[in-house]
């Protein structure tokens, strides 16, 4: 993208990392913030006793599954709503469709891409019971929570609202998912 995702403006006037916030808080009673090693703390998320930030390993770079990893580590006892802050058209209806339709023994549950049909393990729930899951799959080499949804064969529902879980990353990108 060539600029931090987290710090673009949405339309509505909020910084990607503050929306993506303020959506889950609409569901979580705790949210966390997942930030690379050497990632500065965007400061539009604010001090919140409800946000607590956790950084992936210092020294390497593994991608989604390091900071889900990370995450999960914290509170291990903890289900968990992942999502990242790159879905510029994601709404508060998408997101409620998510935890309404999980089911009480589901490890993973997630919505179905509109381009290939695979999960989106970037908008998805993730049991506290997978928590070894994905340890395996990163001892095994696995870098991409996709394949972990994939192999462990996570329900998949339709998005509600087309499109809303287009990303942008990249500048094209960003311009076709915001643009009205």
């Amino acid at each position: 993208m060539g600029a931090d995702k987290a710090a673009l403006v949405h339309p509505d006037g909020r910084p990607l990392a503050r929306r993506t916030l303020d959506l889950l808080s609409m569901e979580c009673p705790k949210v966390v913030v997942s930030l690379r090693h050497d990632q500065e703390i965007p400061p539009m998320i604010g001090e919140s006793a409800r946000v607590s930030i956790v950084r992936d390993p210092e020294g390497v770079s593994e991608g989604p599954l390091a900071g889900i990893l990370a995450a999960m580590r914290s509170a291990p006892e903890a289900d968990w709503l992942v999502l990242a802050c790159d879905l510029p058209r994601l709404d508060a209806a998408t997101l409620r469709h998510l935890v309404s339709s999980r089911q009480a023994d589901e490890v993973f549950l997630s919505y179905r891409s509109e381009f290939d049909g695979l999960p989106e393990p970037l908008c998805a729930y993730y049991a506290a019971v997978a928590l070894p899951l994905l340890e395996r799959a990163k001892a095994d080499g696995i870098r991409c929570p996709r394949k972990v949804l994939i192999h462990h064969q996570c329900r998949l529902l339709d998005p509600p609202v087309p499109g809303a879980l287009d990303n942008a990353n990249t500048p094209q990108d960003w311009i076709n998912t915001t643009a009205s």
